[in-house]
């Protein structure tokens, strides 16, 4: 049987691009700028690695995976290429590879094209996203949610203007704590994460603190989040943590440490986004409502919950790819639902 490229061009995805007049530009140069990552020893970070190491080895590693990271400047090219070096790149069954391992774009917010990686990549890729006329634009990048990124050059048009970005309007970082499922699985594409969704929705600047099987409530990692400036902070790793026991004994835990050093805080605790919970997950659930009614006895008038059955509200579990990790029907319903919320105390 031939390679669908060979039946339909549009599956076609160069390893290189065929482009002349192209420039490229350092992302780590001005007037570039680069929000929810850090770079640190050749690498994009989600957290410093003094913050890391302490929470575990995995968290560390997991840290360089760039979900939530963006590239933000002005320009008029036509159109924008990339050239990224990534040593390590997620391929998963259940996970679309553009997600995983892609770059998209938007253009004042609302989406507009998206950098395919090829099927093939093994340790980076270059790729184009044609724009059309030459006209000054309000570019964000989005950053693959579940590969490493060492380098990152932009070309644009060899006479292309190119301007810092338009200030995000929020002041402070929302700032999002959980397992796979707040890092972005399985998101067709990085754009679509629930944390980008809500974060784009309120044109602000976050961090996006999602570990794969590796959110598990340490006091390490609670330490390093009280120390962010936040306008909010979203958590939820209930589907990492090992057993009722543990997560019983760090979901409190981890909302006072964060809640004395940050006393008006809106927090917003999630149970797992599951419509039709099991037994056990009944008891999750009502170890996370605890921890709420805890802080609304002792007079907190800050704090929030959303259980999971009202998080999928507008799919069910129509919006799994695998009856635990959302597709961006998911996505969509977990973000209206924090949005909806979201509104009324920001």
């Amino acid at each position: 049987m031939k390679n669908i490229a060979e039946i339909d061009k549009n599956f076609d995805i160069p390893l290189t691009v065929n482009k002349h007049n192209i420039q490229f530009h350092n992302s780590l140069s001005a007037p570039f700028e680069v929000y929810g990552l850090l770079y640190e020893n050749g690498h994009f970070r989600r957290m410093p690695e003094v913050f890391s190491q302490p929470v575990s080895r995995n968290v560390h590693n997991l840290s360089r995976n760039t979900a939530g990271g963006r590239l933000r400047f002005r320009t008029d090219s036509s159109c924008v290429v990339i050239h990224a070096k990534m040593p390590h790149i997620g391929k998963m069954s259940h996970f679309a590879l553009c997600g995983s391992a892609g770059f998209d774009l938007y253009i004042n917010n609302e989406y507009r094209a998206s950098c395919l990686p090829p099927f093939s990549i093994t340790d980076g890729y270059q790729g184009v996203m044609e724009l059309g006329s030459r006209q000054m634009r309000e570019i964000t990048l989005h950053f693959p949610l579940y590969s490493d990124v060492t380098e990152l050059y932009i070309g644009l048009d060899d006479t292309a203007a190119l301007e810092a970005p338009t200030p995000y309007q929020a002041k402070k970082k929302m700032v999002f704590y959980g397992s796979s499922i707040t890092q972005g699985g399985c998101a067709s594409r990085p754009g679509t994460a629930y944390p980008t969704l809500v974060a784009r929705h309120f044109d602000s600047d976050f961090i996006n603190l999602g570990f794969t099987g590796n959110a598990k409530g340490e006091p390490a990692m609670a330490e390093y989040i009280k120390t962010l400036p936040m306008s909010v902070f979203i958590y939820d790793y209930d589907h990492n943590a090992p057993s009722v026991e543990h997560l019983e004994n760090t979901h409190e835990n981890m909302f006072k440490i964060i809640r004395e050093a940050n006393p008006n805080l809106p927090i917003v605790m999630l149970s797992r986004p599951r419509y039709f919970p099991t037994e056990e997950e009944k008891e999750r659930l009502a170890i996370i409502r605890q921890t709420y009614e805890n802080a609304l006895a002792n007079g907190d008038k800050n704090v929030y919950f959303i259980d999971g059955k009202t998080l999928m509200q507008f799919c069910q579990n129509e919006g799994t790819v695998d009856g635990c990790h959302p597709t961006d029907l998911g996505f969509y319903s977990m973000a209206q639902t924090l949005i909806g919320l979201l509104e009324t105390i920001l």
